[in-house]
């Protein structure tokens, strides 16, 4: 009879944390080879690269975080020493306008970065989804005229070429956030209601995987998906979700006749007018340059 000793330690069941996966060196050296041809091509346009911490002050993601007593929603968060709440970062952008607004002095203006690391999201995994994963970012802080959108648009055109996706295998999507306040402020969202603002957003940036049943049902009360799982919706009415899903179907043929039916949804409003004139900038500089197809 074999006896068993009291407060034996047991063996811990190996296993990934969810939503986080092991990766192999294949799969490390492709990553890596992507991503720095595609750094490359941000450096050839006079980006510099830049690494920030894995780590930022909570205070310092803003109205991302729900609670900033206790900042763990969305992001992975843990208190210091010292009693400030730290999060591990949930993209590059962040960090950038940290470090930007702690340099902004010293720097070159326009200054213009480019970066390419891990990130961290909170969030439901799901098949492809997971917590854990890497981008690779380029940004031009301190110009707000089209003409630098327009070059961060070929910029990006030439890095996915160079990573190995040849013209006419790939979509640039534009858009432009002054279109959606225009949006907002016509179906009557107040700029200071921030939970129905990100309600909204979150549930056109769904479009593409849900599509406009999905998107009505989390513009409205919520959805249940597969799982059983429920989202809740942010709780628009009968016309403002009709509002909302007229302008996700603003999307043509073309980049100018798209500009116009934009025009027509919420032209009407200071805010989506400026929206459309400066993707309109956007558009007769990539047309100039002869960038990208005339392709919405």
């Amino acid at each position: 009879m074999t006896e068993t000793k009291p407060n034996a330690p047991s063996r811990p069941l190996a296993r990934s944390p969810r939503g986080f996966i092991d990766r192999r060196a294949d799969a490390l050296l492709a990553e890596r080879s992507v991503v720095e041809k595609v750094l490359r091509v941000y450096e050839s346009w006079d980006y510099e690269r830049l690494e920030t911490p894995s780590f930022e002050y909570a205070d310092a993601l803003g109205k991302f975080l729900p609670d900033q007593d206790r900042p763990n929603e969305g992001v992975f968060a843990l208190e210091d020493d010292d009693g400030q709440w730290m999060s591990l970062r949930y993209d590059l952008t962040a960090p950038l306008a940290r470090f930007a607004a702690q340099n902004w002095d010293s720097l070159p203006k326009p200054f213009r970065r480019c970066a390419a690391g891990p990130v961290w999201r909170n969030e439901k995994p799901g098949p492809g989804r997971y917590r854990e994963f890497w981008q690779c970012d380029a940004d031009c802080v301190g110009s707000a005229r089209p003409e630098a959108d327009a070059e961060a648009i070929a910029m990006g055109a030439a890095a996915v070429e160079a990573a190995g996706v040849p013209r006419g295998l790939y979509v640039v999507n534009v858009s432009n956030r002054k279109l959606l306040d225009g949006l907002l402020a016509k179906i009557g969202v107040d700029v200071a209601d921030t939970a129905t603002r990100l309600g909204v957003l979150r549930a056109v940036d769904k479009l593409d995987r849900l599509g406009p049943e999905g998107v009505e049902l989390l513009l409205g009360a919520g959805r249940k998906d597969e799982s059983g799982d429920f989202t809740k919706g942010a709780g628009l009415g009968s016309n403002a979700i009709a509002q909302v899903l007229a302008f996700t179907s603003t999307r043509k043929t073309t980049r100018l006749e798209t500009l116009n039916a934009l025009d027509a949804v919420v032209g009407d409003t200071e805010l989506g007018a400026e929206g459309v004139a400066e993707l309109g900038a956007i558009d007769a500089t990539l047309r100039a340059l002869a960038i990208l197809e005339d392709r919405a």
